[in-house]
């Protein structure tokens, strides 16, 4: 679909999207701004003529539309073997003017939000291309916002999955202003949400520089890491909840965040007014994030995930289906014995400074607290 121009150019003269190049202005612009600059007078003057009345993408638009003027609703509407309209296409190609004035004639006739071979709507593409600025364009003009495609994914769980930061953002401004309602708990058919593809995404690239000596981490990975948390972080704005559990496992974000000692998601987390009902909060197999952060192996930032988890309120007594505790689940090794003892610097009554486990400090605040 992203390649496929022969559609476009069977419509011949009366549709063009050559108007506007990638290399530079067209012919024809740069023609009339130079008839333009003609008309200023010398450096030694005062005056200036008047600034022109349209913007650049106006002039676009413009340009377009005159082109369009003589294509019916029958050729508008037209599938290629893919599915794919006009519109499609040149929002596949980031034709944004073209796509503009195509979006507008469609949405007319009611027929804005057809779909392709991958029950892709023109909006669900621009999201899946990143072109965010004819997203932006497709919600004003009332493109649907929560729409699934072939995979169960909404525009959301394209963005979360991708790190598509700038569109689920013009997604936000477009909610915000418009007073549209978008479903931020929406489930794919994994039965995650939005945040969860976010944050399990955000774990992929952390196991990828993991892999890794620092000085050899890809810098497209390192950008890749910093527009997810991005990406969660709006989410959050949005308004996603944090207590929401996958179908599959009744994990929360929390708990997919522990699951890899993603502690720069945890300190996000756990930063939230809300996360007060999450820390405890139990998948179905009984386990906690704490449960989780402690149960793992070769994670060199495994000790202060558990400890992050502890300072927060994180209850190391409690047990899951198998009656196991955290502790109970951490590996044998350096790094375990790091979880098992993480050293903190505790001052008693006595005005003396004591170190003392984290856990053993945790267990003697409850047992003292239901005694």
């Amino acid at each position: 679909m992203f390649c496929d121009a022969e559609m476009l150019e069977d419509i011949g003269d009366v549709l063009s999207i050559e108007s506007v190049t990638v290399r530079g202005f067209p012919q024809d612009l740069c023609a009339d701004a130079q008839s333009h600059l003609n008309t200023f007078p010398s450096s030694s003057g005062l005056s200036l003529t008047a600034a022109p009345p349209v913007s650049f993408f106006q002039w676009q638009i413009q340009q377009e539309e005159e082109r369009l003027a003589a294509l019916s609703h029958m050729e508008l509407t037209a599938r290629d073997a893919d599915g794919d309209t006009y519109l499609h296409i040149a929002v596949a190609q980031g034709r944004r003017a073209l796509a503009y004035v195509l979006a507008r004639r469609m949405a007319a006739i009611g027929m804005l939000d057809m779909k392709e071979h991958n029950d892709q709507s023109a909006f669900q593409v621009s999201v899946a291309a990143d072109q965010h600025l004819i997203a932006q364009d497709l919600l004003l003009l009332g493109a649907e916002l929560n729409t699934r495609d072939c995979w169960g994914r909404a525009p959301l769980h394209v963005c979360a999955e991708k790190g598509h930061c700038s569109t689920l953002q013009a997604i936000q401004r477009s909610v915000q202003t418009s007073g549209r309602l978008v479903n931020v708990e929406v489930v794919n058919y994994d039965g995650l949400t939005p945040l969860h593809v976010a944050v399990l995404s955000h774990n992929a690239v952390l196991q990828e520089l993991s892999r890794g000596p620092p000085c050899a981490q890809s810098p497209v990975l390192l950008q890749k890491r910093k527009l997810l948390a991005e990406c969660v972080n709006t989410l959050l704005l949005m308004g996603a909840s944090l207590e929401a559990k996958d179908c599959k496992s009744g994990r929360t974000a929390l708990h997919m965040a522990a699951e890899e000692a993603n502690v720069e998601l945890l300190r996000l987390f756990l930063d939230q007014s809300t996360y007060c009902p999450v820390i405890n909060a139990k998948a179905f197999s009984g386990n906690t994030a704490l449960h989780m952060a402690s149960a793992l192996q070769g994670r060199l930032t495994q000790p202060d995930a558990v400890r992050l988890l502890l300072r927060r309120g994180a209850d190391p007594s409690t047990k899951n289906l198998e009656h196991e505790q955290p502790v109970q689940l951490v590996p044998d090794g350096p790094l375990g014995d790091q979880v098992r003892e993480p050293r903190v610097e505790q001052t008693v009554d006595d005005g003396e400074d004591n170190t003392a486990s984290y856990y053993y400090l945790c267990i003697i605040h409850i047992f003292e607290k239901n005694r």
